[in-house]
């Protein structure tokens, strides 16, 4: 069996080293990546936010022409 030395040892705890060096690089771009996409979600639930508060505000109006000009929902007799 060979014979492990304090040398042999430093080697290999030196690659380890550098892959988790390596890894923790992976990790950072990966969160700034996860930050990137969280804001472009946000801004984009904010997006729907504000179609969602057009549209009622236009459904407001609708419902006010509507009334003004006597519409209903009631179905019509044609003859």
């Amino acid at each position: 069996m060979a014979e492990v030395s304090n040398e042999l040892i430093f080697e290999v705890l030196k690659q380890v080293q550098q892959r988790l060096d390596k890894v923790d690089h992976k990790v950072d771009e990966l969160k700034s990546e996860m930050n990137a996409m969280r804001g472009y979600l946000i801004s984009m639930q904010q997006d729907v936010q504000n179609v969602y508060a057009i549209l009622g505000r236009f459904d407001g109006r609708f419902e006010h022409i509507e009334r003004r000009l006597d519409l209903n929902d009631a179905p019509t007799m044609s003859t």
